[in-house]
């Protein structure tokens, strides 16, 4: 991708298609967090000049190494269940800061104290606490706690405070996503809105890329109910995502695999079937 994120492909041949990819679970492997089992699909990606975008509820911080270490660090990734971008290495106009947090902050900080006092976030702790609630050692803890676009917290109050708590925040244009463990406050934008905004940094006139998604989780539904192509990673961790409406129109398949061994395979067979087609 051009250093420029706003430049068009009319620049060059635009790609077949663009992998939108989750991390935990899906591209990385539940116990071990290795993508070993997937480098022949990365491989095959990067020699056909493929984009991969990752797609987290990880931060910018904990997420520029992994993309480089894959060898996509041209291109953006979307971060933190896509309530933010991260822009290709050495993009221009993409700078570090912390605004939309301070805003994020701001708005939760000006909400009654008795409210307030319910939701304890990832700025409410130290980097001792995040690790010791997270399970992360202290170093991968203080990247996960650099929050730039959203919030994730504990709700202690009950579902008639926390229904006060959320509409008061809506007036403020943020929105509170329940996930397995956190409740998580941003702006609003999902990983779906991230890949139709980063599909089209790709499209020339009227040719866009096919856009094909994988993910094993609730927070990977939309993604890949959005994309051309959808592939539901199995993860014998986790409750099995529920029958998609993808899967009944036959744009969403399963993975026997599980993790980067199902992703490999996906991704393999969704490259030989592009080349024959």
């Amino acid at each position: 991708m051009p250093s420029n994120p706003d430049a068009r492909a009319t620049e060059k041949a635009i790609p077949a298609f663009i992998v939108f990819s989750d991390l935990d679970g899906t591209l990385l492997d539940h116990a071990t967090y290795s993508w070993q089992a997937a480098v022949p699909a990365l491989e095959a990606l990067k020699a056909r000049g493929i984009p991969l975008i990752l797609a987290s509820s990880k931060t910018s911080a904990e997420i520029a190494g992994l993309r480089a270490a894959a060898g996509f660090a041209h291109c953006p990734a979307i971060v933190e269940n896509g309530a933010g971008l991260l822009e290709p290495a050495g993009a221009e106009h993409a700078p570090d800061d912390d605004r939309v947090h301070r805003d994020l902050i701001s708005a939760l900080n000006a909400l009654p104290p008795e409210l307030r006092a319910k939701f304890t976030g990832f700025s409410d702790w130290t980097v001792d606490e995040v690790a010791n609630r997270t399970g992360l050692p202290p170093q991968d803890a203080a990247r996960a706690a650099m929050r730039r676009f959203s919030e994730p917290g504990l709700w202690s109050g009950n579902p008639e405070e926390r229904s006060r708590f959320e509409t008061l925040l809506a007036h403020h244009g943020i929105t509170a996503r329940q996930g397995g463990r956190y409740l998580t406050l941003s702006f609003g934008a999902t990983k779906a809105d991230r890949m139709r905004e980063i599909a089209a940094r790709y499209a020339s006139g009227d040719q866009s890329p096919r856009m094909i998604a994988l993910g094993d989780a609730p927070n990977d539904i939309e993604m890949l109910e959005t994309a051309d192509i959808g592939v539901i990673v199995a993860n014998p961790h986790a409750n099995p995502l529920p029958g998609l409406d993808g899967e009944k129109a036959g744009r969403i398949a399963r993975t026997q695999k599980p993790g980067p061994e199902g992703w490999n395979k996906s991704v393999l067979r969704i490259i030989e079937d592009r080349q024959d087609s």
